[in-house]
């Protein structure tokens, strides 16, 4: 029997709701347009896919001006996509009221800033600084004081909790703030950047507990980074280049130890059907414009065109 066109069209309808039905962020065909001075349209995040499920540790890497600080932004609840959609935790992003968003923000993510001063209050010591999120909302004393000395605890601050932050070092303020993002029990935990400012030991620290953290509690934690020792604390590694998702480099375990032991890099064919092969790939190819393609039995070959009189 032949397949009508309301059947496609239903068809279509039912995959793009069930996307990411198991996952606890999902970023469907997302699209961010900012309107620069002069009233240029920038495209920050052009059709961006991406889910990640509960209890991941994952990262996001990609340089500058790749759309991953404007993607964490959009989890984080502090801006809003032009297009596409997004979802964290069952919350439509793009759907929520200014109520609804302060609430968000409140209790469902976390937030680590790349500088502590955005992170910290100076005049409280660490403990008050863990137990302020808990008091604006709500909570007891007792529990605040309980939560508090549970999580600097946990990330290695127990000496430190009546320090205030000048009276700690760069690590033990970031390892602070991360308790302050986790103070309301949130599900996600978003790190931005949050050993840009560290020396490579110190940032193991910081990456220690972020591991802890997801760990202990069961939070589910993404890392925007540049610091390439990040792919040795996750098994995720997700890069974006022109505001989509363009590789993902995921560490296995080798059968039976628990260890992960090696690294594959693997392409992201998007939604749309869409594929960024890596530059290291097609330069040395001299891949541009156009390539050919052959369907295989088992694969698809990729060749740089090899037309003459171009």
């Amino acid at each position: 029997m032949a397949t009508s066109i309301t059947d496609l069209g239903a068809e279509a309808a039912r995959q793009h709701r069930d996307y990411g039905a198991d996952s606890l962020i999902v970023c469907d065909r997302l699209v961010r347009i900012y309107v620069a001075p002069g009233g240029i349209e920038v495209q920050a995040l052009q059709g961006l896919d991406l889910l990640v499920g509960e209890g991941e540790l994952a990262a996001l890497v990609g340089a500058s001006g790749s759309g991953k600080s404007t993607l964490m932004n959009i989890l984080a609840g502090l801006d809003t996509p032009t297009a596409g959609r997004v979802r964290v935790a069952g919350h439509d992003l793009a759907a929520m009221t200014a109520r609804q968003r302060l609430a968000y923000r409140r209790w469902t993510v976390g937030f680590v800033w790349q500088q502590t001063a955005r992170n910290l209050l100076p005049y409280l010591t660490a403990r008050q600084n863990v137990a302020l999120p808990m008091r604006l909302a709500g909570q007891g004393r007792k529990a605040r004081q309980a939560r508090s000395a549970e999580l600097l605890g946990l990330l290695g601050l127990r000496d430190a909790m009546d320090r205030r932050p000048d009276q700690l070092s760069g690590g033990e303020q970031q390892r602070a703030a991360i308790a302050v993002a986790l103070a309301n029990e949130p599900e996600v935990l978003l790190a931005d950047e949050p050993t840009g400012e560290l020396d490579t030991a110190t940032a193991a620290d910081v990456f220690g507990a972020l591991q802890t953290a997801n760990r202990e509690l069961g939070v589910t934690v993404l890392i925007v980074t540049h610091d390439p020792a990040v792919s040795s604390v996750v098994r995720r590694v997700i890069a974006i280049r022109d505001g989509r998702t363009s590789t993902e480099t995921l560490r296995h375990a080798a059968a039976g130890d628990g260890e992960a032991h090696h690294a594959v890099e693997y392409a992201v064919l998007d939604r749309a059907g869409r594929l960024q092969l890596p530059r290291e790939m097609t330069e040395p190819l001299a891949m541009r414009d156009l390539v050919r393609l052959k369907a295989e039995q088992d694969h698809i070959g990729v060749w740089p065109d090899d037309r003459t009189g171009r």
